[in-house]
């Protein structure tokens, strides 16, 4: 379908419907200015017209930080913020994929090796995936796609807009390449594939699950070769809060180390009992060794590991919380699960910080706003980035309004749970 095809789908109304599940009715028209955007970039960009649109959401994540790297359960869910993609195959084996305000990217889909020099570049997540598709048997070194693409994921936000990205361009390649052989799940395993081992961030698989697959999803990764993945449906409006995104500030630049360092204690913890990870490791085994485990792998690996146990079987309980709609119940867990993240995970101020320790100000700051009422915590991989806080419609005019006036302008985000992830609009 060209461009003129595309523009005609538009403006008939006939992509509205997709729009509307994507964004919300309200949001219609800011949504079509969107795809007129990405349609006329494209033009611009490549000098003809686009023939099929994308989108890839980012993601919050509700419960279960940091268990997803141990095989543990997570409760996740895409957001109605996304990267949008117009795109154009091209036969050429190179990608050239620009994004609004970016240099243009080239990658020779011929040369499918990791490169040193394109580690944390966006070069190397989409090399990964056309690797790991040909892998698959899909013929992609005889592809190549043109794409233009804008994004309202708030880089370094929490939101995974790496996952976002990922999802996008191994659903594209997916559809246009390989008939869509792929579930949303098998798009999420290579887009973390690509993350790890080309991208060179060692990073589990909830992100790209929770962008891929859509919705909100409870996620076991005891298997994770093949996780067991249910969507658990909820109208965020009518339990009569509105969820918060609070950027503290302080950015994720230079903590690798940091999210590492969680990685790297509790591989020490499971060095103690010849396991891998944490979910092989029986939680009564743990606790009865806990002097040898203390002396051989330090007293933050065990607070980390205590994390961990109480984090995965908590995620399961808010899944179960919201399936028998029991939203304070789920917002008591959430609590919960802020506490243990900043006592025993200890991922809300990097080491050694004193004088800036701008998320668990953040923190701070929602909880004192919030009372006895909704819940905060940190979000995602925490050290920097954002903190998540439920808040109850009757406070959360007030609650944006003091958060901004002590935080800045536009730091207090609004996002609603969208019910679809990766996705081909047309």
């Amino acid at each position: 379908m060209g461009q003129h095809g595309l523009a005609s789908c538009l403006n008939t109304g006939q992509l509205d419907p997709v729009l509307a599940k994507l964004y919300g009715p309200s949001r219609l028209e800011t949504s079509r200015l969107r795809l007129e955007t990405v349609l006329s970039g494209f033009q611009s960009s490549f000098g003809r017209e686009a023939q099929a649109l994308f989108s890839a959401p980012g993601r919050t994540e509700l419960g279960g930080n940091h268990t997803d790297h141990q095989h543990g359960r997570v409760l996740a869910a895409s957001i109605d913020l996304d990267i949008l993609a117009a795109a154009v195959p091209n036969q050429s084996g190179v990608v050239r994929f620009q994004s609004e305000g970016y240099p243009l990217i080239s990658v020779d889909l011929t040369q499918l090796s990791p490169r040193s020099e394109e580690e944390n570049t966006s070069a190397a997540l989409i090399r990964g995936i056309a690797a790991r598709f040909s892998a698959l048997g899909c013929p992609i070194q005889k592809a190549g796609l043109d794409v233009y693409a804008i994004s309202n994921v708030p880089g370094g936000s929490g939101l995974s807009s790496s996952a976002a990205f990922e999802v996008l361009v191994a659903t594209m390649f997916n559809q246009l390449f390989w008939q869509g052989q792929c579930s949303p799940v098998e798009l999420a395993q290579i887009g973390q594939y690509a993350e790890n081992i080309y991208f060179g961030k060692p990073c589990g698989l909830m992100d790209q699950t929770a962008s891929s697959v859509g919705g909100v999803v409870t996620i076991d990764f005891a298997d994770p070769a093949c996780p067991t993945v249910d969507q658990i449906p909820l109208n965020l409006a009518a339990t009569g809060y509105a969820l918060c995104i609070l950027d503290s500030g302080a950015g994720h630049a230079d903590l690798t180390a940091e999210y590492a360092s969680i990685t790297d204690d509790l591989a020490a913890v499971c060095r103690c009992f010849g396991r891998q990870v944490l979910q092989e490791v029986p939680e009564d085994e743990f606790l009865n060794a806990l002097p040898q485990v203390r002396q051989t792998a330090g007293d933050r690996a065990v607070l980390r590991a205590l994390h961990f146990y109480s984090e995965t079987r908590r995620a399961l309980q808010q899944a179960q919380a919201l399936r028998a709609g029991e939203f304070e119940t789920f917002l008591r867990l959430v609590r919960d699960s802020g506490a243990s993240s900043a006592l025993f995970l200890q991922n809300v101020v990097p080491t050694g910080q004193t004088f800036h320790q701008e998320l668990m100000f953040t923190i701070a700051l929602c909880q004192r706003l919030l009372g006895d009422r909704g819940a905060v915590r940190v979000h995602g991989g925490g050290f920097g980035g954002t903190a998540q806080a439920f808040v109850p419609l009757d406070q959360f005019t007030t609650f944006k309004s003091q958060t901004e006036a002590v935080l800045g302008p536009g730091s207090c985000h609004v996002v609603s749970i969208r019910p679809v992830g990766g996705i081909q609009l047309a």
